[in-house]
């Protein structure tokens, strides 16, 4: 059993109150990694980062001063076209899920947004709880709050024995352009 991970893919961390170019430009990718998991049967579970309206009164509102991902609202929900039948959601109140070790997952292959923050937190929180099962995250479909920040959680990842896939030009000159074709290959 595989399972696919697309971590806050969110209309508020793609073109809302804290998306990017970086962002906007992996949706394709996301979605194609989607449709590949769908067609083979595999779980497919959305996380969404989940605030409340007190958001800027909570410790994370108070060093982050962005109201995003308020529950409900049009920032909060999965971006359009990425959603398929049978899929799982899981609203996490912050950056990384606790919870994973009640669930029967397989393998992991963790996609999605910030890959500096949301996707390297349960990155390493899946390593340290199923250290026997192969956790992977596919850069080409991945974006951080900058190039440089992705880069540096694609190295902590690999440090700790996460595999990290198609990183070859991923957030460097020409980023915006990296499509995985059909083969599952990077084209720049």
């Amino acid at each position: 059993m595989r399972t696919l991970i697309v971590v806050d893919m969110q209309n508020d961390f793609i073109d809302g109150a804290l998306g990017t170019k970086e962002a906007q430009a992996i949706v394709p990718n996301v979605k194609k990694k989607i449709r590949e998991y769908q067609e083979h049967g595999d779980k497919i579970i959305f996380t969404r980062d989940t605030h409340s309206e007190d958001y800027l009164n909570t410790p994370e509102g108070r060093k982050l001063p962005v109201k995003h991902c308020i529950e409900g609202t049009h920032g909060w929900q999965i971006a359009e076209g990425l959603e398929v039948p049978g899929c799982s959601y899981l609203n996490k109140p912050t950056f990384g899920w606790i919870h994973w070790d009640g669930m029967l997952l397989g393998d992991v292959e963790l996609v999605g947004l910030c890959t500096d923050i949301c996707v390297v937190s349960n990155a390493l929180i899946l390593k340290a709880v199923f250290p026997e099962a192969e956790i992977t995250v596919d850069a080409s479909c991945c974006a951080g709050v900058t190039p440089e920040t992705h880069r540096a959680a694609l190295e902590t990842m690999k440090m700790c024995q996460v595999q990290v896939i198609h990183e070859s030009g991923v957030n460097g000159p020409g980023a915006d352009k990296n499509v995985i074709d059909e083969t599952g290959d990077i084209t720049l």
